[in-house]
Formats: structure tokens, C-alpha cells, sequence
């Protein structure tokens, strides 16, 4: 018996298309230019951006995600245009990666890549000069420092849980005969009474008839039992094989997957030390 590989495919990034004012409006960033203050900024972007209860976990992660956002672009002095854009960008990419539970590392990167490139060249209408090239190196760096950072953690809370279910179906193996033998008992069991009734046969021979007649079912149950057992126990060991074999395919994969992120993620750090 084998047992089929996963078959798995992570969707491509969409398109890259402008972001300016998708999300947070004109005047929603008028506000947070105002405010002064973490609250009042969590419940403009709460009133923009979050549609369900802030007071569910997942919301709570988001919006101190969106929150931290604003503040790293009011300590670059990023004008209401580009904070409403990043935080488009930011967004999406979170969508993107959330849409499954599969590892999408590289995917992700090139999305908000492209994003930014989309919004730092002045090529209208497919994208526009919203930031510079100091900007976006900037943007970068703090993306891979925090959001790709943990990026693991976003897919756990995010994400559905993934559960493997096997069913497995096998020819060749003889149907079930408790129906057959149960027939087979009742019928022999009548035609005890009948003989009982019509020969009255003595008591002890009735009894040893009764005995050996038992014995003789207890060996053919045992006889017909005994080749399902031994295919049982087969088909369980090759299960259990294959199923620790698995396993370790899968432990081997999100290893390599880790691996993966922090090779991304010391490459894309060194190239910025190396702008800089």
C-alpha cells in the first residue's frame, strides 16, 4: 500500500495596482495628523480599517500593527499621501499571506516589492513617484524587521489549522460474512429444536451434541478470522510507516522553510546596510 505525496501550490501575488486613498481616506488622515495621542490614532484606524470588534484577538494584532505603521511614518515625516499608500501596501500584503496556511515567504516579499515599485515610478496610469529610492529602502528595512520578522506568527494566528485526513479503501479483501454466519446459526439452531422435539434424545447426548457443535464454529470462526487478522495487522503496520514517514516530510519542509526566511531576510538586510 503507498500512500499519494501532498500535492500543494501557493497562489501567485496579485497584480500590482495604485493604492492612494484605498483604504484610508483624505480626511481620515487629517485626523491622525491631529491627533496626538496612541488611542486616538487606534480608533481612527479602528473606525477605517477594521470592520469587526477590536476587542477580538486577531483584530487587536491588527490594529497594533496599523498603529505602529502610522508612528514609523510620522518619524520619517511621511506626508498624508504616503502614510495612506503604506498602509495600503501593508495591508494587501497581510491578505495575500493570510489567504493561506502554506509558506508564501518569498511571494510576500516580491508583492510589496512590486507595490512599491508601483508607487515610485512616474508612469501614469499603471503608477506614480509617491516615494523615493531612500524612501523605499527605508520601507523595506522596517517591513523585514517587523512584519517578515514574524512572519510565522501572523500565519498562526491568521491562518486555518491544517489537519491531514487519510481514507483508504482496499480490493481484494473478502466481505464481511457475520450476516452469512449469523443465518447459518439460526437455521442450525432450528433444526435442533425440530430434531429435540420429534427424536427426544437424552439429555447428556444433547448436551455433547450442543458441545461439539460450538467447538466446531469456534474453529471455523477462528479459521476464517484468522487470514483478515493477519491482513490487518499488515495494512495497520504499513499505515503507521507511512504516516511516520510523512511526518518527518513535513518537519523536514517547515525546517527548510525557516531556513528559507532568515536566508531572505539576512540577504535583503545586507544589501540595505550596503545602500546605506
Amino acid at each position: 500500500m503507498q500512500l499519494r505525496n501532498l500535492q500543494t501550490q501557493v497562489s501567485q501575488p496579485p497584480r500590482s495596482r495604485v493604492l492612494l486613498w484605498a483604504d484610508l481616506k483624505h480626511s481620515d488622515m487629517e485626523e491622525i495628523e491631529k491627533s496626538n495621542s496612541i488611542p486616538e490614532i487606534e480608533r481612527i484606524l479602528c473606525r477605517a480599517l477594521l470592520a469587526s470588534d477590536v476587542a477580538q484577538p486577531k483584530q487587536r494584532v491588527l490594529l497594533e500593527l496599523y498603529t505602529n505603521l502610522v508612528l514609523f511614518c510620522k518619524d520619517r515625516h511621511f506626508n498624508r499621501e504616503q502614510t495612506s499608500v503604506l498602509i495600503s501596501i501593508i495591508k494587501n500584503v497581510h491578505q495575500f499571506n493570510t489567504e493561506t496556511p502554506l509558506n508564501n515567504t518569498d511571494h510576500c516579499l516580491t508583492y510589496c516589492s512590486e507595490l512599491l515599485l508601483c508607487h515610485s515610478v512616474r508612469r501614469p496610469p499603471f503608477s506614480i513617484d509617491l516615494f523615493s529610492s531612500e524612501q523605499v529602502t527605508q520601507i523595506l528595512s522596517y517591513f523585514i524587521n517587523t512584519y517578515m520578522r514574524h512572519y510565522f506568527l501572523y500565519k498562526y494566528i491568521f491562518t486555518p489549522e491544517v489537519q491531514l485526513d487519510i481514507s483508504l479503501s482496499y480490493i481484494g479483501i473478502p466481505e464481511d460474512t457475520d450476516t452469512e454466519e449469523t443465518a447459518q446459526s439460526e437455521s442450525v439452531e432450528n433444526g435442533k429444536r425440530e430434531t429435540e422435539r420429534e427424536t427426544e434424545i437424552d439429555e447428556e447426548v444433547q448436551q455433547i451434541a450442543a458441545l461439539e457443535m460450538t467447538a466446531t464454529e469456534t474453529d471455523s470462526l477462528e479459521q476464517g478470522s484468522s487470514p483478515k487478522s493477519e491482513l490487518k495487522t499488515i495494512v495497520q503496520k504499513e499505515v503507521r510507516d507511512e504516516v511516520m514517514r510523512l511526518s518527518a516530510q513535513l518537519q523536514q519542509r517547515l525546517q527548510d522553510s525557516a531556513d528559507q526566511l532568515n536566508n531572505a531576510i539576512s540577504k535583503l538586510e545586507t544589501n540595505i546596510q550596503i545602500k546605506k
